[in-house]
């Protein structure tokens, strides 16, 4: 991890990049992004295919290295981030295509996240009363709990994306970066989704989604953020940047 003196974060701000960037061979894929995301409420992070939704919340997660720039997380400046250390900065986060430990049960892929977080170690650790108390009480949060003895590999799209978030949830961060959460939910499913995000937010969690979903980003976020061929097209509340031309003729088609 390489850390650099801090550099002047807006106040309320959970996430600062300052000229963040990404290049895949001749494609800028995050091109000297300068944004603030809020500590408060929920930030959604849109914009067309290729905008760099993607590649963004993998830097911002050490999924991906950083090619130039910085990222600030709660006033810490990091020129490197890497994923196996984002917990340390109360970041955690899920992907668009779901990842679980399919050979075994719901519970046991929540328990590897509250125990020893490699899969055979925590198989083996002896449990205490507070991780299983804590992995029912998330099961139950999630809405998971009938299912949490049913193999990870055989659970429906909408399942497996539950207890994905609910294994985020087990790493007990203050920011949570979800990629699509939303995407190829069946109604009832998506509600569900949408509650727990909700709730979160008013436990005073920091949540931070991509979406393609127009009615979700108009309903549920209350930060916007538009990204346009790897730059920032505009940001703010979410009804002031939806009103905005240029995010209309862009995006909305309206």
């Amino acid at each position: 991890m390489t850390r650099m003196a801090n550099r002047t974060n807006p106040a309320g701000n959970v996430i600062h990049t300052i000229d963040l960037s990404k290049h895949f061979d001749a494609v800028r894929a995050v091109d000297e992004l300068t944004v603030a995301i809020p500590k408060t409420g929920i930030t959604s992070i849109v914009g067309p295919n290729g905008s760099g939704k993607s590649t963004f919340v993998n830097l911002l997660s050490g999924t991906l290295p950083i090619d130039g720039g910085i990222v600030i997380i709660d006033g810490v400046g990091l020129r490197v981030v890497k994923a196996h250390e984002s917990p340390q900065h109360g970041v955690t986060r899920t992907f668009q295509e779901v990842r679980l430990f399919d050979q075994i049960s719901a519970w046991d892929n929540i328990m590897v996240v509250l125990t020893e977080r490699r899969l055979l170690p925590s198989l083996f650790e002896r449990l205490r009363p507070a991780h299983r108390e804590k992995a029912e009480r998330i099961l139950m949060e999630v809405g998971m709990w009938e299912r949490r003895e049913a193999m990870a590999g055989e659970l429906s799209y909408g399942q497996r994306k539950l207890l994905e978030i609910g294994r985020a949830m087990a790493m007990d961060a203050q920011t949570y970066l979800f990629d699509e959460p939303f995407a190829g939910l069946f109604p009832q499913m998506l509600e569900r989704v949408k509650e727990i995000v909700i709730r979160m937010r008013d436990e005073g969690h920091t949540l931070i989604f991509i979406s393609h979903n127009m009615d979700i980003v108009r309903e549920l976020p209350d930060h916007l953020i538009v990204l346009d061929s790897g730059k920032l097209l505009t940001q703010g509340e979410v009804h002031e940047v939806l009103s905005r031309d240029e995010v209309i003729e862009a995006y909305l088609g309206e």
